[in-house]
C-alpha cells in the first residue's frame, strides 16, 4: 500500500464562512489556520498547499478572555532606533478588529511559502456583510 500524495493541480478549494461573534480570538484563529492549511481534509499533504478559502465575519464581536484587552499589546517596529510602536488590544479591537484576527491567524501558519500563500486566502470582515456570495461559501460548523 502506498501513501497518497496530493498534487497542487488537483486541489479543489472550497469557501468557508467562520463566524467570530462571541468566540475567543485564539480559538477562532486556530480553526481558521487549520482550514487555510487544509488539515481538515483527508488528502492533506504537509508539503503541498491543500487549504481552502476562509471568510471570517463579525470580527468586531470576537472576545479576548481574562485581562488581555488591557495587558496584551500589538507591537511593530519601524527599523529605526526608538521606533517601537505599541497598541493596546483594547484600541486595536475597537479600531481595526480585522487586523487582530489576521495577526493571530498569521502567527499560527507556517513561516514559509505555504504559509504566505495560505494567508492570502483569508478574508476578514468586521461585520456580517461580505462580498463573496458569488463563490457560494458554506458555513463552517466544525468537524
Amino acid at each position: 500500500m502506498s501513501t497518497y500524495m496530493a498534487k497542487a493541480e488537483n486541489i479543489d478549494r472550497k469557501w468557508y464562512i467562520v463566524d467570530a461573534a462571541n468566540k475567543p480570538l485564539g480559538r477562532t484563529a486556530a480553526t481558521v489556520a487549520a482550514l487555510l492549511r487544509g488539515k481538515h481534509k483527508v488528502e492533506f499533504t504537509p508539503h503541498v498547499d491543500t487549504g481552502d478559502f476562509v471568510i471570517v465575519i463579525n470580527a468586531s464581536k470576537a472576545i479576548l478572555t481574562g485581562n488581555k484587552l488591557t495587558q496584551k499589546y500589538y507591537q511593530r517596529h519601524s527599523g529605526w532606533i526608538g521606533g517601537l510602536k505599541e497598541t493596546q488590544y483594547k484600541t486595536l479591537m475597537a479600531e481595526r478588529p480585522e487586523l487582530a484576527i489576521e495577526l493571530a491567524v498569521k502567527g499560527m501558519l507556517p513561516k514559509n511559502s505555504i504559509g504566505r500563500k495560505a494567508a492570502t486566502r483569508l478574508k476578514v470582515y468586521a461585520g456580517e456583510e461580505h462580498n463573496h456570495e458569488a463563490q457560494q461559501p458554506t458555513v463552517w460548523a466544525g468537524k
